[in-house]
């Protein structure tokens, strides 16, 4: 097209008589004829092209040689499709890893990334789900497309997980599930619906996960925040929390973090729970779950899900979404469920229809494998056992890496408290670092976490807590 847009405006400005001395030119699949003559390019690589317009060959002709009647040096510009493209800025967690990777040092420690590490530092997968995994390849399944709502014996497990088998509304079939794409997924989907059915806004603790703030916002919902952390004290800021929420608009949505909170591991108690759901009673608020460390929190999944099932009991229409990443260990699964608390088995009919109505068009259906694994666990009082039992070694190990960098740094002689790390629950320490001092962790001894002084506790081995506990101490003592 482009080709024939340049042929048409020559053909405006050359001559039409023929000029037969001209040099002859070889016609191509590259030719345009127009009327009586061909344009021929002759160099497209260049900006500077040159097209030579002459008449056609004959058509009896075996070389597809004619003659040049003229040649038109040709200014052009090939402009790629994406040549206004700006550099995005790397993502935090991704770019802290890159930067981890490129360095030499030998002894670097990277604490930034949010995936279980053994304290040999390595990747850890579950024995009982490797056990699960074997037992599905010698079962030889099929790899056929899943519903658009997923697998559905892994969201019937998924959600018996996550409110329990006693809860009231799944047994009354009043609770809409679909599998997601992990717990991104099931938040995007949910943003999407909740801007459709007229949501404008939602509102996050300040401070939460990073992804959330992109993945509403693209949802098309305006991120609003409440209060919920004192840096100050290193501590839950629960009267700025319970103030905010009170003054939110009724019938808001309101993200809480059912369990270990990311990125402070500080959780409200169960009291202060109660509280809060007191609050959202009375303002008819939407409480929207994001329950991403059922059992790897505290080792007890029951436990993990106390303030969600509360919120149940307490007659919230509430809305959750699972992510199996960080306790099943299948981070490179994407195995998550969404589910919503309906007031009527035919209302959670409807609710399940819209939420597959925004599936459909964004990944059709979720992928099959770590589901399967999950289902297959999750189905087996012996597994289920075995995994309860995983998870809390995984939990323990934290937990003890925990208390060994608190005791390091307060036999170092710090004047700052570091109470709080034992305070905090899950894969995170919330450390209170400034982002000068995390910078100085970085260049002075080569390790990594986020800027905002968040340490994934899980990078923290018996072999690198004491070197990690003097470099903070050396950051944070201006030593």
């Amino acid at each position: 097209m482009m080709l024939r847009q340049a042929a048409q405006a020559l053909s405006r400005r050359l001559p039409t008589t023929a000029r037969r001395s001209s040099p002859s030119f070889l016609a191509t699949s590259s030719s345009v004829g127009i009327d009586n003559f061909v344009l021929t390019p002759v160099n497209l690589q260049s900006k500077r092209d040159i097209w030579v317009w002459g008449s056609p060959p004959s058509s009896s002709s075996s070389n597809r040689r004619g003659f040049a009647d003229a040649v038109v040096d040709h200014e052009v510009t090939h402009d790629s499709h994406w040549s206004q493209f700006p550099m995005a800025p790397p993502d935090p967690i991704i770019g802290l890893t890159e930067a981890y990777l490129k360095d030499d040092f030998p002894d670097k420690v990277n604490v930034g990334v949010g995936a279980y590490r053994c304290d040999q530092g390595m990747p850890f997968v579950l024995p009982v789900v490797r056990e699960a995994e074997n037992e599905l390849v010698a079962e030889e399944l099929d790899h056929e497309y899943s519903g658009i709502a997923g697998c559905p014996n892994f969201v019937d497990v998924a959600l018996k997980f996550a409110y329990g088998d006693d809860c009231l509304p799944l047994k009354e079939n009043r609770v809409a599930g679909v599998q997601t794409l992990s717990g991104t997924g099931g938040l995007r989907v949910f943003g999407e619906v909740l801007h459709q059915f007229g949501h404008k806004h939602i509102y996050v603790p300040n401070p939460t996960w990073g992804n959330h703030i992109p993945i509403f916002t693209n949802a098309g919902l305006e991120v609003r925040k409440y209060r919920y952390y004192d840096n100050a004290t290193s501590n839950l800021d629960f009267s700025g929390l319970l103030d905010d929420l009170q003054a939110i608009p009724e019938g808001s949505c309101v993200l809480l973090h059912a369990c270990a909170h990311n990125p402070t591991g500080m959780d409200p108690t169960m009291e202060q729970w109660k509280q809060i759901s007191n609050v959202a009673k009375e303002r008819n608020l939407l409480p929207f779950f994001d329950c991403a460390y059922q059992g790897f929190a505290s080792g007890d999944a029951r436990k993990d899900a106390a303030a969600l099932r509360m919120f149940v009991e307490d007659g919230h229409n509430i809305a959750l979404v699972q992510s199996f990443s960080k306790n099943f260990g299948l981070y490179g699964q994407r195995v998550g469920a969404l589910s919503v608390v309906a007031d009527t088995p035919d209302e959670a009919k409807r609710v399940l229809s819209q939420l597959k109505v925004h599936i459909r068009p964004s990944y059709s259906n979720p992928p099959r494998h770590g589901a399967r694994i999950v289902s297959k666990i999750l189905s087996s009082e012996k597994k289920t056992d075995e995994f309860v039992e995983q998870c809390m070694g995984m939990a323990k190990r934290i937990d003890s890496m925990r208390i060994k960098l608190r005791n390091t740094l307060e036999e170092l002689g710090s004047s700052r408290s570091w109470e709080h790390i034992t305070k905090q629950i899950g894969m995170f320490a919330y450390s209170g670092m400034s982002k000068d001092e995390v910078v100085a962790l970085r260049e002075k001894h080569h390790i990594y976490c986020t800027l905002d002084g968040r340490i994934s506790m899980a990078g923290v081995t018996s072999k690198n807590v004491e070197y990690i506990a003097k470099a903070i101490h050396d950051v944070t003592e201006g030593k």
